[in-house]
């Protein structure tokens, strides 16, 4: 597995500064604690770079379909901590996509009134 903090030569220019920037986040998380949210959609990365993406991350051991409001996907990295969630639209087209970096992302977590009514 390639290591974030490293992209590897050859790499799209605007994969490797989302990798930087995960690298960041995730050196930040262990440190203090800090979740970070990177939304894909708001940067101009074409389908080559988040190719390059998916493939450098990886898969991880964590997958989770969502249907909450909508239909999610919450999958884990092969980089513990860095998840790449995606929500879909009505016409199930990815309407949202991000890389959260977390110990667990907060839309797998029970939200405290749910817990209260259980």
């Amino acid at each position: 597995m390639t290591e974030i903090a490293c992209p590897p030569p050859g790499s799209p220019v605007l994969a490797r500064a989302v990798l930087v920037e995960i690298a960041t986040a995730l050196a930040r998380l262990a440190e203090t604690g800090e979740e970070t949210l990177i939304d894909l959609r708001s940067l101009p990365l074409s389908p080559e770079d988040l190719a390059h993406l998916d493939e450098i991350l990886g898969p991880g051991e964590v997958t989770c379909d969502l249907d909450v409001a909508g239909r999610s996907e919450v999958r884990e990295t092969g980089h513990s901590g860095v998840w790449w969630i995606r929500h879909f639209g009505a016409d199930d087209q990815v309407a949202v996509e991000e890389i959260t970096v977390a110990r667990v992302p907060e839309i797998l977590m029970s939200h405290p009134d749910d817990i209260a009514r259980a």
